[in-house]
């Protein structure tokens, strides 16, 4: 029975991930259980468990009295000296009791004790496994849809994708294999309850740490990120070294690898800029693809009037005002975007709330 026992155990560790010595403490608590059940009291029972066999064996301790008058807790001088002739009124006694003397409900009562255990502690075991993956990525297979939502495998547990969650236009089919950003993990009866993404900011910037060894190693920073899922992100790079590119680093020879995490956002347009600490440089360099004639920013107001070519008016703004918006979420700014023609004719007062800001 023990050899059944420890072969059981190891299996279960080995596969649950659950620690012998939690089983070996379910079982010594199954036993005190069943003891409950079958005498009505376990107060004074002990279990004795060997770790390397699993051998085990249950005693009660019972006190030597002259009469008995509780047969569960007190032993008679005349029974505790044909077990040991030392023994005297007010000694312990401890008294084996064997198992199979339980009845069938104690039995089950203690199987039940066992079997809660082990579900409690393969819930306890995959919610610390994917809470040690909050806020990063990972990668699922879809299973099927449920309503609008998605159900998303992750190895041993199941997470469901929000409509919310999920970019406008992207159709997923079962067993298609995806990239996911773990938004939080949540204990609860049933197991960890995960919620994921698709659309977060930060599933660019964790796609960049795992395709880019210079993000993943510190050399290159995510100083900023504005993103318009499914449509297009926008990054702002810097580099602690001087001899690397930060932005050639992230786009790789010929575009590499940041067309494998195009490929992986299905299309999305990314944006790869130059951080600089002088604002007026940073929005500049935000409005890309877009050229700038001139930017007055102003630090105290986080806001900047920004002129470009008449022919660049349209880009800068971007469609539907789409490359402005990413533009002022990357910086920080409120940016006001005019033509030259448009400055011109704003005239002198253009040009003297440039002058304020100047000042």
């Amino acid at each position: 029975m023990s050899n059944e026992l420890l072969e059981a155990l190891n299996i279960l560790e080995k596969e649950k991930d659950i620690s012998k010595e939690t089983l070996l403490e379910a079982i010594e608590n199954s036993l005190i259980t069943a003891c409950k059940n079958h005498f009505g009291k376990s107060d004074n029972i002990k279990v004795i468990i060997d770790k390397d066999t699993c051998e085990f064996k249950v005693f009660a301790e019972k006190t030597v009295v002259e009469e008995v008058e509780d047969d569960v807790m007190e032993i008679s001088l005349a029974n505790a000296k044909l077990k040991n002739s030392k023994y005297e009124i007010g000694d312990i006694v401890n008294v084996e009791i064997k198992s199979k003397e339980f009845g069938r409900i104690a039995t089950q009562n203690a199987k039940n004790v066992i079997l809660q255990k082990i579900r409690e502690e393969e819930r306890k075991v995959l919610f610390n496994q994917y809470y040690g993956k909050e806020k990063d990525v990972v990668t699922g297979i879809v299973q099927r849809y449920v309503g609008k939502n998605v159900s998303i495998n992750l190895g041993k547990v199941d997470a469901m994708l929000n409509e919310n969650e999920q970019v406008k236009g992207e159709i997923f089919k079962p067993t298609e294999r995806i990239k996911l950003y773990i938004l939080e993990v949540k204990d609860s009866p049933k197991g960890p309850k995960i919620m994921v993404s698709r659309t977060h900011p930060e599933l660019v910037k964790r796609l960049f740490e795992a395709e880019v060894t210079e993000v993943r190693d510190g050399t290159v920073e995510i100083k900023s990120i504005s993103r318009e899922a499914g449509s297009r992100t926008k990054i702002a790079v810097w580099s602690n070294n001087p001899d690397v590119d930060p932005v050639g680093a992230c786009v790789g020879i010929n575009g590499a690898r940041v067309n494998a995490i195009v490929n992986e956002l299905r299309g999305e347009k990314i944006d790869i800029i130059n951080w600089s600490d002088n604002p007026a440089v940073l929005i500049e360099n935000a409005l890309s693809p877009a050229k700038v004639v001139s930017v007055i920013a102003d630090a105290s107001e986080k806001s900047a009037k920004v002129v470009v070519p008449d022919y660049q008016l349209s880009l800068a703004i971007g469609k539907e005002g789409q490359n402005a918006r990413l533009a002022a979420r990357l910086t920080g700014y409120k940016i006001d975007i005019k033509s030259e023609t448009q400055a011109r004719a704003f005239g002198d007062d253009f040009d003297a709330e440039i002058g304020e800001i100047e000042e």
